[in-house]
């Protein structure tokens, strides 16, 4: 079908109904607070979802329309797009959305009006594109490695894609990094492909703060809406055992995110805090025009130096959102109600219909 180009979303987003508009998302990830969100701003929802998982959106009650495939990935199939453009549906996108449908699905077959940059989601998942980013802001990052053999101190390993921390592990030696290679291929967690593509860098011994923000193209304004930090496994249940049994075990822990939890930062980091985000913003702007349009996130450390310090980013909304459905003290701050990114999402919606400025959101 060739790349999925602006001029033909615009078209379609022409003949949608503005006063029917269906905000849709894959069932999984951040779905909940998605649909939700749009509810309470007014809109009908719609979920995809594969045969088998529709449970939680039942029990919630948070999608007007359901759409059971056979597998997520069927969500760029013909007919599945179709039923989308008949209910003059905008998808937001999220991290299940990018791992199951597939980025090349995504850029090149999808053709149904996206909130957000489509484009950005490509910059998120290579991490050469996602560190110039980062570097072209001026964002503090940690040092990173070319080659396995140059590790002289400890480093942290991770792999492309969204995969929710599996397969990243800590190492302080060539000889230490081969060992794991070899321990996460014995998992079935890794392939040769992903060794290929390992990123190292510079391990931060810091808190961490995963951080959530909003930048609104229709104002062009960051907004800072909530702030989690990350339940792990296996890591959090090695670290509850005491040192002298870490040691006689044998285990190479994982860093998988099975849950996360609401944090609030110390009130003086917050100027880094909005500075951080602020200078990611414009290089966005610059490199993937129109930028980072709508929710992102960046994954942060901070150290005993009390300096920020930003390991990776999402490029749209962030599973760790789902620890503030009801609203976030920061949101709260701005907002003065209930607000999470799901709403805020409809909200910015909502505002670029009222305002007939719809394709300035959409892509």
């Amino acid at each position: 079908m060739g790349e999925v180009k602006s001029e033909y979303i615009f078209k379609i987003l022409d003949k949608y109904d503005k006063n029917n508009i269906t905000i849709a998302t894959l069932g999984s990830h951040t779905s909940l607070h998605i649909l939700q969100g749009a509810k309470e701003e007014g809109f009908r929802t719609a979920i995809v979802c594969e045969k088998g998982r529709e449970v939680p959106y039942k029990r919630f009650g948070v999608a007007d329309e359901y759409i059971i495939v056979d597998k997520f990935k069927d969500i760029v199939n013909d007919d599945v797009q179709q039923k989308l453009r008949d209910m003059n549906a905008i998808v937001v996108p999220h991290g299940s959305f990018v791992a199951y449908a597939g980025l090349e699905n995504v850029e090149d077959k999808f053709n149904v009006p996206m909130f957000g940059n489509r484009d950005i989601l490509r910059w998120e998942a290579e991490r050469d594109k996602e560190r110039t980013l980062l570097v072209e802001g001026g964002v503090r990052i940690p040092y990173k490695y070319d080659d396995p053999s140059e590790i002289d101190r400890p480093v942290m390993v991770k792999f492309p894609g969204a995969r929710g921390g599996r397969g990243y592990f800590v190492a302080s030696s060539p000889e230490e990094f081969n060992k794991k290679i070899d321990a996460m291929k014995a998992r079935g967690w890794l392939e040769d492909e992903d060794v290929a593509n390992a990123h190292i860098e510079e391990y931060v011994s810091g808190c961490n703060y995963c951080i959530h923000y909003f930048y609104s193209a229709l104002e062009d304004k960051v907004e800072l809406l909530g702030m989690d930090t990350r339940y792990e496994s296996s890591i959090d249940g090695f670290v509850r055992m005491p040192a002298k049994d870490q040691l006689d075990i044998d285990l190479s822990p994982s860093y998988v995110v099975t849950g996360n939890h609401p944090a609030v930062i110390r009130e003086s980091l917050l100027p880094q805090v909005f500075e951080m985000a602020d200078k990611l913003v414009d290089s966005a702007k610059k490199l993937v025009a129109p930028g980072l349009n709508g929710p992102f996130c960046m994954q942060t450390l901070v150290n005993d130096n009390l300096e920020v310090i930003c390991f990776e980013i999402s490029a749209r909304v962030d599973g760790g959102t789902n620890a503030f459905m009801g609203g976030s003290p920061y949101s709260y701050l701005t907002y003065g109600e209930p607000m999470s990114m799901g709403r805020r999402i409809a909200l910015e919606i909502k505002h670029a219909i009222e305002k007939e400025e719809l394709e300035k959101v959409i892509t």
